[in-house]
């Protein structure tokens, strides 16, 4: 069952390996642990233009390692408000932190309501993971 309870600091995931969490009226979005780990050192993270439009589910930018190139999808639609500097000259803050420090975008959401189909139950997750890792292997 997914919690409807939208709690301040707790982190929501989606399917496309991506992290959000709520920051005030904001929904701050990263890469979770396992993508990062598979995709190996993050060397590139696109930073689009503030105010870009987003639409949930739908990829705004890209996203490179040594070994990758892969998409960032939108956890919500709304309106991006801050894409994280600090990721264009060290883009490794992701592989060392990816839910503090490595954190990459700052939306302001259209509504709330998108963030009710993400995963936020711990045995969902914890399967899902399992699911991904027989599929794409462990790191």
């Amino acid at each position: 069952m997914r919690d409807t309870n939208f709690r301040k600091g707790f982190i929501y995931y989606e399917e496309n390996h991506f992290w959000a969490r709520f920051d005030g009226d904001l929904v701050v979005m990263g890469m979770n642990d396992y993508a990062q780990k598979m995709a190996g050192d993050i060397v590139y993270v696109g930073l689009p233009p503030e105010r870009k439009r987003l639409t949930e589910g739908k990829s705004f930018t890209k996203l490179e390692s040594g070994k990758w190139l892969g998409q960032i999808f939108a956890a919500v639609s709304g309106e991006l408000v801050e894409a994280n500097e600090e990721l264009e000259e060290n883009a490794e803050l992701i592989n060392d932190d990816p839910y503090g420090n490595g954190w990459m975008f700052k939306i302001r959401p259209d509504t709330m309501d998108g963030l009710r189909n993400l995963m936020t139950d711990p045995a969902e997750i914890q399967e899902w993971l399992k699911k991904e890792i027989a599929e794409h292997g462990r790191k």
